[in-house]
Order: structure tokens, then sequence, then C-alpha cells
């Protein structure tokens, strides 16, 4: 039976150690209330670290642990080191990805002790739910400490649903370029099926570096990778809208904050409420209040502002610094404005629980959310739903996630303390009419697109997107495991094996030579060609001089340049039809001037062919070059026997007559096969397919519309298979022995 795995940095519930043992505490809000109906009442379990630290319990500790977690809460504890946490968490996760992520690159510090430790952090994570996985399981992970689980769990299992979900901003591409390591967190994330941000503008940030830094284009936010379909998408996240409506004040808020709100009743009252964070803009907002009191003195006085911080990393210089800066300028807005009678900032440095938040929101006439930059802020969302009177008034930063949402709410720009203070004047002296319709619209969203409608959203959409969807046609699966291929290829007596290079055999790189065969391809083949039943033919669009300098050596056969050359193993090259390169004069210029007009492009030059590679180049310039390459070469080619074949990344021009096809019948000519097999990965070998006789086992790599029979997935999955073969052969022979 399937089940759900929630995976998570920390637990819905808290362990800690005192005196009197173990503690177990209950989170609520955020992920952990919007999960709770599907952890409660599902097939689930949730993974993560408890909040105490491996070192500072026993054995039999951390065994209660295990056992108390999953049998009261479904949890699975993935237990960390204090060294863990210190390095993984408060180093890489706080010290590079947060502040990167949030646009603060002064901030970000690079150590490689640090990244070494989140993948050792996010490989114990692989471990723990490791073994639980199931073919039929949906893992849903969530945040930016786990951004290289995806891709642990996609190599292990590669059918399962992975789902992604990022809580904070993602960067655009020029801040993201500027991670060191930030091809293996994109690769990490490009594991799962489904991708998820608060915004469209992080989906779009993503999709770019994606773009250019891995190569691979989106169609309709959707990737077509080498073993799964990508799908990126945003769905907002909601709050509990029911829990901040219709929590009544006077029964569940504290006596303590009930007598500090009747002590405001004679004033206006603006609440701010953040943890300590230099991405929450909290010295800017003081100044700007400071400029509204300043500009606008018929409000002194007459407002206050309650200023609410929870602490966070107690101890850390930067926050420490951060929490005097604010006191200093509560201090210096308090001293210059205040009276004996009226002081205009108080400063709440302190966690206030949800119950009494509900207080302060429906008391205060303006809440201040003014983050230099944020994932979503649910406050802003908590405060609005809190005001069923429709009587309060949200001011927000344009850079906060919830802004995309909220676009009632008066949005100003972080930065400038002048539209900040007109903004709170402009909330505090909004009419009623005005104000009721800008939050009943606020109310009906926030209402209808809750957390559990989020969560909902995201794993329907998760589940409802199978692969198979955006085929063209149904596909027959060819597996390492299929009892029928091994079959033939055991009770065959003299095989053939078609094999492409580029795409099929080995990966594509940045640039064409790169591609070089490693130590482990050239084993594989090696191990093929041992076996006498086996002709191996490597068939390829390269020149045949780089395909005989890095092939060569083996024991194969290879038809180069798409069929224009033959050569048997040891043996000299044979071209296999008559042509002339006079057609290239004219294509040549062409294709320069795009090169001068396309930066990161280059041309190679074959025997007979001439190619435009544009994978290193800038995604949306060499978009429309390509066009404009390919429209041309179309236009000039008409009245030749020349052909423009549009590639992976390359666009092609070379004699209509030679093609992979005609390699293919040459070495098919020679001998009779009772055991023919050919795999290739893009349109060139569409033409060797359609060669292969009836019976043969015809595969596509990758998931475009193919004649092939067959289908894998990816370059790993073909040597794989060919590994498979090597094995049938060892088997055949012993048996013989």
């Amino acid at each position: 039976m399937s089940k759900t795995i929630f995976v998570s940095n920390r637990l819905p519930v808290t362990v800690s150690k005192n005196e009197s043992g173990l503690d177990y505490k209950e989170s609520i809000g955020g992920l952990a209330t919007g999960l709770k109906n599907y952890h409660e009442q599902g097939d689930t379990i949730w993974a993560g670290w408890p909040g105490v630290s491996q070192d500072d319990l026993s054995e039999e500790e951390l065994s209660s642990i295990a056992s108390t977690l999953k049998s009261d809460y479904k949890c699975l504890s993935v237990p960390l080191t204090s060294d863990d946490v210190e390095e993984y968490y408060h180093g890489f996760c706080n010290e590079t990805i947060w502040p990167l992520f949030h646009y603060f690159t002064s901030a970000v510090e690079y150590k490689n002790e640090t990244w070494e430790a989140y993948k050792r952090v996010n490989r114990k994570f692989f471990e723990a739910v490791d073994p639980l996985i199931g073919e039929d399981d949906t893992i849903w992970i969530h945040d930016y400490q786990l951004m290289l689980l995806p891709q642990m769990i996609r190599e292990k299992h590669p059918d399962v649903k992975i789902g992604f979900f990022l809580h904070i901003p993602f960067p655009s591409f020029e801040i993201y370029r500027q991670m060191i390591w930030r091809t293996e967190i994109l690769e990490g994330l490009m594991g799962a099926n489904l991708i998820g941000f608060h915004t469209y503008d992080y989906v779009r940030h993503f999709l770019s570096s994606v773009r250019r830094l891995l190569g691979h284009e989106h169609s309709l936010y959707k990737m077509q990778l080498e073993s799964h379909i990508v799908q990126v998408d945003a769905f907002p996240m909601g709050i509990d809208y029911d829990y901040f409506a219709n929590t009544p004040t006077r029964e569940n808020a504290s006596q303590e904050t009930l007598d500090f709100i009747k002590s405001t009743k004679d004033v206006r009252n603006i609440i701010s409420v953040d943890r300590l964070d230099y991405t929450k803009g909290i010295p800017d907002r003081i100044k700007a209040f400071k400029t509204f009191l300043a500009n606008y003195p018929e409000y002194r006085e007459k407002v206050r502002l309650n200023l609410i911080i929870a602490p966070s990393r107690v101890g850390i210089e930067k926050y420490d610094n951060l929490k005097r800066e604010i006191e200093e300028l509560v201090s210096e807005v308090n001293g210059e404005f205040g009276t004996f009678n009226w002081m205009p900032v108080w400063f709440f440095f302190r966690t206030v629980s949800q119950d009494d938040l509900i207080a302060f929101y429906r008391h205060s006439d303006v809440l201040l959310v003014t983050p230099l930059r944020d994932g979503m802020n649910l406050v802003a969302k908590e405060y609005v739903a809190s005001r069923t009177d429709y009587k309060g008034m949200l001011v927000m930063s344009e850079t906060a996630g919830a802004a995309s949402e909220l676009g009632e709410a008066v949005i100003v720009n972080t930065n400038d303390h002048e539209a900040i203070a007109a903004g709170i004047k402009m909330a505090l002296e909004m009419p009623e009419d005005d104000k009721m319709d800008r939050n009943k619209n606020m109310h009906r969203r926030l209402s209808r697109y809750n957390v559990k409608f989020w969560a909902e959203e995201f794993l329907n959409t998760l589940h409802g997107s199978p692969e198979e969807k955006i085929h063209t046609e149904p596909l027959t699966r060819l597996t390492s495991g299929s009892s029928e291929l091994e079959l033939s290829y055991r009770n065959a007596s003299n095989r053939v094996l078609f094999l492409d290079y580029d795409g099929t055999l080995v990966g594509f790189k940045p640039t064409p030579d790169q591609a070089r065969p490693d130590a482990e391809l050239k084993q594989l083949l090696t191990k093929l060609t041992e076996d006498p039943k086996n002709t191996v033919v490597i068939i390829t669009g390269r020149d045949r001089f780089t395909a005989e300098k890095w092939l060569g050596d083996l024991n194969l056969s290879i038809v180069a340049a798409h069929g224009l050359w033959f050569r048997k193993p040891g043996g000299e090259w044979i071209k296999t039809i008559n042509i002339d390169n006079e057609w290239k004069e004219s294509i040549r210029p062409i294709m320069e001037t795009y090169t001068d007009r396309t930066p990161g492009s280059l041309i190679e030059e074959k025997d007979y062919s001439i190619a435009w590679h544009y994978r290193q180049s800038e995604p949306d310039i060499a978009a429309v070059k390509r066009n404009e390459l390919k429209e041309a070469l179309m236009s000039i080619t008409q009245s030749m026997t020349v052909g423009v074949l549009d590639g992976n990344k390359v666009i092609e021009v070379k004699d209509a007559r030679v093609n992979k096809g005609h390699g293919a019948h040459l070495v098919l000519s020679q001998d009779h096969y009772d055991f023919v097999f050919g795999a290739g990965d893009d349109r060139t070998d569409e033409d060797m397919f359609a060669a292969l006789p009836e019976g043969s086992y015809s595969v596509k790599i990758g998931k475009e519309v193919t004649a092939a029979k067959y289908r894998l997935k990816s370059s790993r999955d073909i040597r794989s298979l060919l590994a498979r073969f090597n094995e049938v052969s060892g088997e055949v022979s012993t048996t013989k022995q």
C-alpha cells in the first residue's frame, strides 16, 4: 500500500531534555498546521530532526525518542550531532544559503567544511528514509536545508513521486550564480517531480538559473530530463484561516496582554511582528516611523508602534549587533518624540503566543510589515484574517512574497522611508468603506486558499501529473530486467549492437570535446566486444578523427559523420558515398556571422558537415538567433543536396543523402544477424531505427516522440543494460564450459 513521507529539517514535534527527563511539545502554525490533516489521517510518516543533539542523549534515550515519535506522533527521528547542527544548519544553511537567497550577498560565507556538512546531513536524511520508501510512495521534502535530498532519493528510487517546496525566496540568476556549489544544488532539486515556490517570481528565477546553468529548457513550466519530468509551479502558502478568524480573544489571550491592550485604548496602535533577522528590515522600519512622526506632527501622542520581535540565534555576533542597533533606534525615537505621558515605540523582545498575537492583531489599526526580502510572510495573512471587523489595514513592502496576493494592502518600497511614512498615514486615514472593501476581498482570498488548500493543491498536482501524460503515443518501457530481451540476447548466435555516442553512451557536455569516453564506458565496451557473438558498432555524428581518437583502440566498428565513414576494427576508413564540400563555402560565412552575434556559440567543422553549437550561450539570445540561423540556412539550402538538422543545442548542415540509416544498412548487408539492437537519443537516430529489420530492439533514450519500439530514461540506464548483456555473455560462457 502506498504512503506519503514528509521530510523537513525539524519535526512537527520538538523533543527537549530536562531534569525530569524527555519532553515532547507539538508545533503549531505554518507547515505543521498545513500538513496536520494528512499526517494524522492518512498512511504517512514525517521524518526530521527532533530538536535535541545526539551527543546529549544516551543510547537508551535515543531509542526511547525514536520509539515514542514513531508510536505517538507518526514521526521518524533523524539524529544529528551538535557538530552537524552547528556546521550544517548554523553554518551552511544560515551563513550561505539564507543570506544569498535573500539577496544579502555581502553576508554570505563560503566554507568547504560547512558545504561538506550540508552534504553529509542530507545523506543522513536519505539513509534514514531510504528503508521506508516503497515504489508507489509519495515523498514531500521541505525547504532549503534539504536541497540535495531529491536527487539522492531519485537515484535509488527512480519511480517514486518526489515533491519539493522552498519556503524562502529563490533569487534571480545574477544573485544565484554567485553560489560556489550552484550546480550541485540545482541538480539536487531537479531530482523532484514537482518543485513548488510561493510566487511566480521565484519560479521564473529558478527556471532561468536551471536553463543557464544546466541547459534545461522548459515548456509550460515542465522540463524533460533523461530520467523524469520536472514540473515547477507557484503554490502560495496559506494560513489556518478559521483559527485566526474564530479564536475568541478574551478566553485565550493572557491577562498580561489584555491589560496592556486596555492601556492603549486612547491611541492608534501600529503593530510590527518579526523574529530577529537582518532580512526583516526592522531598523529601516523604525527609521520610517521616525520619519512619519517628523512629517506628520499631528499624530504625535496619538499613535504607538508596538514592536514585537522574537529572539533568534542569541549569542551570534551579527544578531546581537542587530538587536543593539534596534534598541538604540528605539531609544532615539522615544528620546526625540516621547513625552511624560507618551512613549511612541514599545519594544517587546520576547516570544509571544499565537493567542496573544491574535489579541494584538485585533486591537491594532495598522500592521507594518516591511521586510527587505521575505519568501511569503504569514504574519500579514494572520493579521488580515484576525480582523473580522474589516477595520484594520496592512502596510507591506513589495519584496514580501505575500504582496503578490494581498494587492489591496498599502504596498510600499521597503527602502523608502518617506513612502512608508506616507503609507502609514494613508492606512490610518483610509475611509472606512474603502478599508472594508479591501479587507473583504483579502478575507475571501485567504479563507479560500488556506493552508489546507495549499497542501492539497501541491499533493494533487504531484499525484495528478504522471510522466506519461506528455507522451504523444504509448511506448513500451524497456528495463534491464526484461526477460524477453535477455532471452533473445542469450539465445542469439550472431548479434549486432548499434550504439549512438553523444546523449546515449555519454551525457551531454557544455562543449563537444568534453564528452570523452570515461574509463567505465571503455571497460563496458571492451567486455561487449570480447563476446565473439557480438558485433559492436558505434554509430555517431562525430567526425572520423575524433571517433578514432576516442574509440579506435577498441575492437569495434565505427560509423562516423552520420554514416559517411565506416571503419571495421583496426581497419581503414571507407567513404560510403561520393560527396563534395563545395556547399560549405556558402554556409560557413552565415554560421560565422551568427557565432559572432551569439556569445558562447561555436562552430564545429567536420569532414562533410558543419555544426553550430549554442549550449554555452545565454538561452534567451540563443533561442532567437537559433531560429534566425535555421531560417537562413533552410532558405539557402533549398536548391542544394544538403539538409539542416536541428539537434540538441546544435544546428548541423550535411549532405541529405548521408544519414545513420545509410550506415546501418551498410553493416547489416555484410552478414546475417539473429539479434539486432539499436540505441539512440535524438532525431538523427530515427533514420537508424527505421533501417533496422523487423524484430529488432530499437531503443530511444529520453522522452521525445520516436519510431523506436522501446524506451530507456537515460545514458545511465543504457549503460546498465549493456552491463547486463555482459553478465549474460559471461553466464552463457560459463554454462558451456
